[in-house]
């Protein structure tokens, strides 16, 4: 396996611990049927959660409504502290999960890439 494929393993098992701690908070019954609404309604299995994000984003937003947003915001604090950055959410900033997704994972193969 490349380098670049390792690290992309990495940042997507990260990813999904920080978005299982996320919906954790909600409690432990409460996140699983969440995962099988999310894989019976949205077809959408916990593992595919970080090559589906921007589905499974839409999915939490028609689930939670603008509940939708602690959570997302919960799972970039997990996220960030897996990766070693830090998250700073903007309030006035119009909150885009999918981007803050993008952009930490972006940090995280070019900080692992330089490593090497």
């Amino acid at each position: 396996m490349k380098d670049s494929a390792k690290r992309e393993q990495e940042f997507n098992k990260l990813l999904l611990e920080a978005v299982d701690e996320g919906l954790s908070s909600l409690g432990e019954t409460s996140k699983q049927a969440i995962y099988f609404h999310l894989e019976k309604s949205f077809n959408i299995q916990k593992h595919e959660i970080p090559q589906k994000i921007n589905e499974f984003t839409s999915a939490i937003e028609k689930i939670f409504g603008l509940g939708a947003n602690f959570l997302e915001v919960l799972i970039m604090k997990k996220l960030y502290e897996k990766i070693g950055g830090t998250f700073e959410w903007k309030k006035q900033v119009n909150f885009e999960f999918t981007e803050y997704v993008a952009a930490a994972k972006h940090s995280f193969l070019k900080r692992k890439a330089s490593r090497q």
